[in-house]
Parts: structure tokens; sequence; C-alpha cells
């Protein structure tokens, strides 16, 4: 197991750096009837929509905990221009509003990897460095089309997947998640696709090798009232950030860190593509209302237009 697995309780305390003071007293969260820590419910991180991946350059040499008040206040203050102005081709009415109603100023985190301390991914292995150039080779073929078949588009325009630990990255809507809880399984339904990870907490092992998925085969187990989750046996198109799926391993903690909230870590390893282990993490919120169907397919019109499109230009 990777030196990243051995430093929960670090990771753990970066990730609420910002929020230490409500938690100056630790959180023992309740208990389900058979004896599972409690971490049901409803929650969002839509807030967190737009956090960058990594540490921005405004923020060289400094650490999530070594911020001031002066810099979480500015950062939260600029989450929603920052925001419109990522947006292509520019910013849109509808889109505007959207970001207002997420209330971006309430967002935590200025960036999303916590570890390696530098904010940053680690640099790509030699492996990793070939398969990312033949990506890119792939993926320039296509831009702009032809595009000959659904297979040319990404899984979530063609409303397959989100992957792990994509599909807990928000997006401009449909950021919730419900966790559900029966003896042995712990259940997560995520809004955006509507994906539903069932996932064992019995101790049973691994499925075989051959056996691959988009979102990987998921173990649990309790460390404390930690929910530690291990996610292995990807497919190559449900990798992360293009990972080699064979050795890719993927550990999540969901730890409830007050009645209303869960601090939730992503610890991605892959010796075949990166140097070392590294984790992001985000804070998870109640929200009082339940997910909501996401009928992707059936509204699927722009997989069909963008086909459509390139119908006629192949007949010009």
């Amino acid at each position: 197991m990777g030196a990243a697995f051995r430093r929960p309780v670090l990771l753990l305390a970066v990730a609420v750096a910002l929020t230490a003071p409500a938690l100056a007293q630790k959180y023992t969260p309740g208990r389900m009837p058979w004896g599972d820590p409690d971490l049901q419910g409803d929650y969002t991180n839509s807030n967190e929509y737009a956090t960058p991946l990594e540490r921005p350059a405004r923020f060289a040499g400094k650490r999530i905990e070594d911020l001031t008040a002066e810099e979480v206040a500015a950062f939260r203050r600029d989450a929603e221009k920052e925001a419109i102005e990522g947006l292509a081709p520019g910013p849109r009415g509808p889109d505007e509003w959207w970001l207002q109603i997420l209330d971006l100023k309430k967002r935590r985190q200025p960036w999303l990897i916590v570890d390696p301390p530098d904010g940053h991914v680690p640099p790509l292995t030699a492996n990793g460095r070939r398969r990312a150039q033949a990506a890119g080779r792939a993926k320039s073929s296509f831009l702009g089309g032809p595009f000959n078949g659904p297979e040319d588009l990404g899984l979530l325009e063609r409303c397959i997947s989100r992957g792990v630990p994509g599909s807990m990255i928000p997006v401009m809507y449909g950021n919730n998640y419900q966790i559900f809880q029966t003896p042995g399984f712990v259940v997560i339904t995520y809004e955006i696709i509507h994906e539903s990870r069932v996932i064992p907490v019995d101790g049973r092992p691994h499925v075989r090798a051959g056996v691959r998925s988009y979102m990987g085969d998921a173990r649990g187990h309790w460390e404390g009232s930690t929910l530690v989750v291990e996610s292995t046996n990807f497919n190559a198109l449900g990798a992360y950030r293009g990972a080699d799926p064979r050795t890719l391993r993927i550990v999540e903690r969901f730890t409830k860190v007050s009645p209303d909230a869960i601090d939730w870590t992503a610890t991605i390893e892959d010796p075949e593509t990166w140097e070392r282990p590294w984790t992001i993490a985000m804070p998870l919120t109640h929200d009082p209302r339940p997910v909501m169907p996401f009928e992707c397919h059936e509204g699927n019109y722009g997989l069909v237009n963008i086909l459509k499109a390139a119908r006629a230009a192949d007949a010009r």
C-alpha cells in the first residue's frame, strides 16, 4: 500500500483546514441499527463548482492551511467572476444566473489537490507520457470532426459514466448525491448520469482481474467512523485522466464531521502513470433536496445533432 494511504489523519487535516474552528470538537456520527457509522443522507458540493484542480499561480509557495483569512475571502469573492470567464465561448446570461444560484462565494477550497503539498499533479512516468501523447494524437484527429459515430465522443456526452473520482467533481448542475446503507453495503447514487455504486463493506475480495467497468470494482471497510473505499478493475475508457486501467487504484475516504457535512478525499495511485500517488479533497454538505431524475438519453439532442452535422458536412 502506497505511503499516501498511511497518512489519512494528515490528509483529512489539510482537507478541513479552512473550517477548523468549527470542528474544534471531534464529531461522532450516530450508528445504524447493525452498528455501522451513519452516513446516510442527501448531499451536494455544488458550491465547489469550478474549483481548480491544481494550485493557482496566485498562491505559489503556499499550502491550503497556510492561507490567511484575507486570502480566503479573496478567492471566495473572485470565484464567480473566474468561473464565468472560464466558460466557452464566453459569458452567457443563463450561465451567469446559474453560477449565482450556486453561490460560489461559499466555496471552501481554493484548489482540490491537497497532496503533494505543492498542489500539483505529479509528473508522468515514461509510460504515462507515451500514453498521453498517443491519446493527444487520437483526440486531435477528431477535434471538430469528423464524428463517425457516438464512440468518437466522451462518456459523459454518451450518457454512460463520469467515472471515479469524476462523478464526485462538480459540474455546473446536478451535483447531488444520495448515500444509502444496508447491512454489508453502502450505495452512492449520483444525480448526473444517475449511476449507483454498490459498495460491499463485508470483507469480500475484489472481482477477478478480467472483470472491468467504467467505475471500477469498489470494496469498502470502516476505519473508526471513516468509510474507506478502494476501487480497482477499471476499463480503459473509464480510467481517470488516462491512467493505466491495469494498475490504477483509487482510495476514497468519507468522514462525517458534523450532522450536515462529510469530508471526502480520493487518493489516485498508478505507478504506470504518475511518479507518486496524489490526493484531492472536497466537502459534501447536506442538501434538503433529494437526488432528481436525470433523463440523459431521453434528452440527449446534443449527441444526435453533432452526428447529423457531421453527416451534413460529409455530404458537402
